[in-house]
């Protein structure tokens, strides 16, 4: 298993954007250029961080700015924002195990149960770290 890029990308941008938010307007070009990125992956990112209420972006002079406190932002808040589309299950199933073989036809009701409880608790984890934490980390100079 394995969290995509978009995950550290999103916390890429709201580090940035907290960082230099009274210095710069922050754009998807400006923060391509940080992150490394192409400004289109950027900005499909940012996108889904505005659905989920995490930033508000205004067009022309307004720019970009966090819709709350950092502290208030968990690293939960991110991933269900940028790595879920709306399924929230950290696990996808082959959708026609063979009901005719004996694993296949058994194999929702003998895993289901041991995924959840693994999401579960991955989820839980992720509620722990804020956006707070990674930002007092880093290095100001």
């Amino acid at each position: 298993m394995q969290v995509s890029t978009k995950f550290t990308i999103a916390l890429h941008i709201l580090i940035a954007v907290k960082y230099f938010e009274e210095e710069y307007k922050l754009t998807s070009d400006f923060l391509s250029a940080s992150i490394g990125s192409n400004p289109v992956i950027i900005r499909n990112i940012m996108s889904q961080l505005r659905e989920a209420g995490i930033i508000e972006i205004k067009r022309g002079p307004g720019g970009m700015h966090i819709t709350r406190d950092l502290k208030d932002i968990s690293f939960l808040d991110i991933y269900q924002a940028v790595e879920t589309s709306g399924q929230g299950e950290l696990f996808n199933f082959h959708e026609k195990p063979n009901p005719n073989c004996p694993v296949g036809k058994n194999i929702h009701r003998i895993l289901d149960e041991s995924l959840l409880e693994v999401q579960k608790k991955f989820e839980e984890e992720l509620k722990k770290h804020s956006v707070a934490e990674v930002y007092e980390r880093m290095d100001r100079k």
